[in-house]
This record gives C-alpha cells, sequence and structure tokens, in this order.
C-alpha cells in the first residue's frame, strides 16, 4: 500500500510538457507557403518577432511570402528592394520562363541571394538576420542578406590604450571586425572559414589565416578543435579559448586575445591563425607564447632603443609583481643579516607594534589590494576612479596608523601593484596575481629556498606547457640565438626579415632586403 502510494504522489509531481516541434537534422521545405508558414510558426512557438507577410507577386501573379525577424534585419532594405520591386515593378515575362527564375533573376535587387532546400537553413538565415523569400509549388526557397542590427561600431579600444598607433578597436559585429582585418591586410591570400558553434546558439565563429603563411598543420588543428566542440551555446570568445586550449589546468594562458586590428593583423603574417567570435570584440589568436603576452603593438611604432628599453621594463615588472612581496617575508622573517644595518633598524622600529607576523601581514594587504581591485572594476565609473582612491590613500594610511600593518608593507604591495598594470595582457597579468600567494606561503615557510623550490616548479611547469603544438617558452627555451631579434629585445626592422620559425610558417622570408635602399 506505501508503494502504491508513493508511485501516485510520484507521479502528481511530475511536470506536464508541452507539445514543441523541433527542427529535425534534415526537412526538406514544403510546396505551398501555407505549409511552410505554419511550420516556422510552430516551431518558434508562435513568437511575436518573427514577421510573415504574403503577398502576389505583382509581375507573373504568383502567391509569394517574405519572413523575416523583427530587430535583426534593415526594414529600409525589405521595403526598397525586395516588397516594391515584387509589387509594383512590372516586366516583359516570357511565358516559358520559371516564376521562381523571374524571382530571382529580374526582379530582386538584393546583392547576397543564397538557395534554401532544407529547414535547417531556412531557421538559421532567418535567424541571423535575412529574409526568406518562399513561392508557391516551389520547394526552395530564397535568402535575401538584410541584416541591420544595431551594433556599437567602431569606437576607441579602453584596455589596450596606445600613445602612438591605431585607436580603432574591434565591435560585437562579426562583419565588421572582418572589414576592419582586411583593410589592414589586402592580400587575396587572406583566407577565412565559417564555423557555426553551438547547438543552441549557433555562433558564428570565423578561422582566418593567411594562405601560403600559415602552415597547414596549424590551420588543420585549429579547424578541428573547432568542429570538435559539443556545448549548447557560445556567448563569448573566452568560451572558445577554455574549448581549444592545450592545457586547462594552469593559470597562464595559452591563447592571446585582443581588440586591436593591427595586432590581429600583425600576428596573422606572422603566420598565426585567428579566432573570430560574433557578439565579442576580443578575437583570439593561436599559437600563443610566453613572449607574446610580454610585447605590445606600440613596441613597432617607436623607435628601437625607447621599444627595447619599454619591453625590458616589462620583464622586469614581470619579476617584481610576481616576487616582491615573498622577497619582503622572507628577508624580514629568515634573512635579516642581508639587510643594512639602517634599513634593518628602520624595519624593526615600524613592526615593533605590529601583532601579526610578515606573512599574515601581507596576506591581509594582498587580499585587501584585490577586494579593492575588483569593486573598482564592478561599480560604476563615475565613483569607481574615487573608490580606488580612497582605498589606496585612505584605508592604507589608516592600517598604518593603527598598527595593523607596517608602512615598509604598504609600499611593498604598492609597488606590487604598480608592477601587475605594465603588461598589454591582462591574462597575464591573472596568472601573477594567483601565483602571487603560494609564492608568500613558501617564503613564509622556508625563506629563500622555498621561494628558489617555486621558481623551479613554476620553470619547469612553463616548460611543459604548449600551445597548438609549439613550446611556451619559445624562443627563451629551447633557447635559440637566431629567433631573440624580437624577443627580449627588439632589433631595427632592416634586421626583421625573416619571420619565428617556431610557429611553423611556410613562408619565413618577410621581404627580400635586408638592408634599406640608400639614395
Amino acid at each position: 500500500m506505501f508503494a502504491h502510494w508513493l508511485s501516485t504522489k510520484k507521479k502528481k509531481t511530475l511536470p506536464q510538457q508541452s507539445t514543441i516541434v523541433e527542427p529535425v537534422a534534415f526537412m526538406p521545405l514544403f510546396a505551398t507557403i501555407e505549409e511552410n508558414t505554419n511550420y516556422v510558426r510552430q516551431s518558434l512557438g508562435n513568437s511575436t518577432d518573427i514577421v510573415i507577410r504574403e503577398f502576389t507577386y505583382n509581375s507573373i501573379a504568383e502567391d509569394v511570402a517574405i519572413l523575416y525577424t523583427d530587430g535583426l534585419v534593415d526594414g529600409n532594405v525589405i521595403n526598397d528592394f525586395i516588397m516594391r520591386s515584387m509589387m509594383t515593378d512590372s516586366l516583359d515575362i516570357i511565358p516559358e520562363q520559371n516564376p521562381f527564375d523571374v524571382l530571382e533573376l529580374h526582379t530582386l535587387t538584393i546583392g547576397e541571394i543564397q538557395h534554401v532546400s532544407d529547414m535547417k537553413k531556412l531557421f538559421h538565415h532567418l535567424l541571423s538576420g535575412d529574409s526568406i523569400i518562399l513561392m508557391n509549388g516551389c520547394t526552395t526557397g530564397l535568402a535575401a542578406s538584410t541584416k541591420g542590427w544595431k551594433d556599437r561600431g567602431v569606437t576607441e579600444t579602453n584596455v589596450e590604450t596606445v600613445v602612438r598607433g591605431p585607436r580603432e578597436s574591434f565591435s560585437e559585429s562579426i562583419r565588421t571586425n572582418t572589414a576592419l582585418i582586411r583593410r589592414k591586410i589586402k592580400d587575396p591570400n587572406l583566407w577565412m572559414e565559417t564555423i557555426q558553434v553551438g547547438k543552441v546558439t549557433q555562433t558564428d565563429v570565423v578561422l582566418m589565416y593567411v594562405h601560403g603563411i600559415a602552415h597547414d598543420s596549424l590551420i588543420n588543428e585549429a579547424r578541428n578543435r573547432l568542429t570538435q566542440i559539443q556545448i549548447d551555446g557560445i556567448f563569448e570568445s573566452s568560451n572558445i579559448e577554455e574549448l581549444i586550449q592545450d592545457e586547462v589546468i594552469t593559470p597562464f594562458p595559452t591563447v592571446y586575445n585582443s581588440e586591436r586590428p593591427d595586432v590581429v593583423a600583425l600576428e596573422l603574417i606572422q603566420g598565426k591563425v585567428a579566432i573570430l567570435v560574433d557578439g565579442t570584440p576580443f578575437v583570439l589568436i593561436a599559437p600563443a607564447l610566453f613572449e607574446t603576452f610580454l610585447k605590445a603593438s606600440e613596441d613597432y611604432y617607436h623607435r628601437v632603443d625607447i621599444s627595447t628599453l619599454v619591453r625590458i621594463l616589462r620583464y622586469a615588472g614581470f619579476l617584481i609583481a610576481l616576487l616582491a612581496p615573498s622577497f619582503y617575508v622572507a628577508i624580514t622573517t629568515f634573512h635579516q643579516e642581508m639587510l643594512p644595518t639602517q634599513l634593518l633598524i628602520s624595519l624593526a622600529a615600524q613592526r615593533e607594534g605590529i601583532p601579526f607576523p610578515a606573512f599574515i601581514e601581507a596576506l591581509l594587504m594582498e587580499i585587501t589590494f584585490e577586494v579593492l581591485r575588483e569593486a573598482a572594476l564592478r561599480m560604476p565609473r563615475s565613483i569607481g576612479s574615487a573608490l580606488s582612491f580612497v582605498g589606496t590613500l585612505v584605508i592604507g594610511q589608516a592600517a598604518v596608523e593603527a598598527g595593523i600593518v607596517s608602512a615598509a608593507m604598504v609600499i611593498v604591495v604598492s609597488i606590487t601593484a604598480i608592477s601587475s598594470f605594465v603588461f598589454p595582457s591582462y591574462d597575464l597579468s591573472n596568472a601573477i596575481r594567483i601565483l602571487r600567494f603560494p609564492l608568500m606561503a613558501l617564503a613564509a615557510s622556508f625563506g629563500f629556498f622555498g621561494i628558489l623550490a617555486g621558481l623551479l616548479g613554476l620553470i619547469l611547469h612553463l616548460n611543459s606547457l604548449q600551445s597548438f603544438g609549439v613550446p611556451y617558452l619559445s624562443p627563451f627555451a629551447p633557447l635559440e640565438l637566431d629567433k631573440q631579434k624580437d624577443a627580449l629585445f627588439r632589433l631595427p626592422f632592416q634586421s626583421l626579415f625573416s619571420r619565428v620559425r617556431t610557429v611553423h610558417t611556410n613562408n619565413v622570408v618577410k621581404k627580400s632586403s635586408r638592408k634599406p635602399f640608400k639614395p
């Protein structure tokens, strides 16, 4: 009896399933407009943004229907180049001519038209901003390009800012982004392949490369990784990045991303591939090496001496941001004899009333800074800068006066924070934020020996990483002297006559002359 009662209770709690008409993998179009439009309405749940307009084609007196998604199309294009042409314009039609051919070849003045013969293609074009034109008695429809949704347009980048160089950045429209790269590279060998990724979203993803420069193995590997993605939805390029990267358990990024067209164009002519995702202004670049994240496009817009100096400062900033708190903890805890006497006395006087050891003190300050950093990013811009100012000055000064932390610790954390912002890539800064805490723990436990052990483990981990088959630390490990011309230093353009061979490029020669022509 109890089992019977329990089964009846379970049956009552089951939700009632509604009847949903799902488009099958391949289903040809019906021969009548009524059947096609009814199927579209049922499949889309009678959605109110789907517009279906039925009328008579004036030139040959045939029933025609046009379907489009309101908000994804340009209404002026539909009215001027489709509706007006079909309802008012008259043509001298040959009686034996097929009405469908008359519609396609003589009436429509749209630049891009594709044939649609099954429901899957119909729904893809319909929900991508195209207009579907169906004719009675025809099992083939026409998809006219009428995309016209609102986008942000081409604006100045807010992340990868430069003093000298182009100021334009990508937008959320994939066609705008491909056009920006086309403006930079007018070579017909710039090829693009479009892949739909996401079972539900069917997001357009473009694989871009320069044919003849990018190696075939790299192109095939990128194409295979994209086509093997099985997921319901893609909403940002980071989703693609996480699904195609070589290693997941690592804080270091193995796929580079940028919102600058000049950066993507430069990497493409180096033999790399770019991956553009519809709906996001960030373009992925692969393979991405460690030294890629310490380069900026501005390095190639300034003189050699300035570019080399700034690049060396970035490497120095990487070491400071990674090791400064750990060194302070190790010295004040285990290795006080390494400090000059006057500095040691000054630090001892500052720490006289501090109730916490150096590690806890550094941990509190680092966590506080990370909280303030995230709060400044998430809050509105009008008060975000004020919050940063209050956090760095008022809270730091109050903590020192209250005797919670020492003034030297505030200086170390401030220098560390400033150094973490010198990288052109925000992803590398995130990796340093993560690694800073275990290194401080090792320094508090074993001093310099713990820092050395942590660095050795970090170097071994970096040596084990690859990005699309290329060693992550190339060209430093394995060390190749002929590739150091644009790594830590940047030599003049006259010396940069070959591409980096570690990227597996087909064409390694950039230009025919190594020296400039002198008049």
